[in-house]
């Protein structure tokens, strides 16, 4: 059975993939697992063993993204950080720009190819994949939303 760091190492990697740094995807790791669900910027920094300037930029970029919010406790003399409600839904609407951005790219290879048959045909293909998902996916986040409500 994976402990909870390793399992915080693999949503590092795993976000990191994603395009955000690996610190950012330890913390939302960090705060997937997390008993409370939240935490503050020095704990977060010992918990996850990094700098608080790293820290910092982490937690800004998470939070200008609208995956983390910053809240303050009752009677709390620190901000802290947990997740957006639906941080995963927000985090694909946020991705879905990029389908319109490769299938501008694959018009402009288009262009570029002219008649060439097999170069089209790859070129036509990706096109149509990020038409398909950029028309598809909104739906399908649509009924994730409808399904989800009580």
């Amino acid at each position: 059975m994976a402990s909870v760091e390793e399992f915080v190492e693999s949503a590092g990697l795993y976000f990191e993939r994603l395009g955000l740094s690996r610190t950012a995807g330890r913390v939302i790791g960090l705060l997937l697992v997390d008993p409370d669900g939240s935490a503050d910027a020095p704990a977060l920094c010992e918990r996850l063993g990094v700098a608080k300037s790293s820290m910092s930029v982490a937690l800004g970029h998470l939070e200008r993204s609208g995956l983390v919010e910053r809240f303050r406790p009752p009677r709390g003399r620190r901000d802290h950080y947990r997740l957006t409600d639906d941080v995963f839904g927000r985090a694909f609407r946020a991705k879905m720009s990029e389908f319109t951005a490769f299938a501008e790219l694959a018009e402009q290879g288009l262009a570029v190819v002219g008649d060439a048959p097999g170069n089209r045909a790859r070129l036509e293909r990706m096109r149509d994949m990020y038409a398909f998902m950029g028309r598809e996916f909104p739906k399908l986040l649509d009924r994730w939303d409808r399904e989800r409500r009580p």
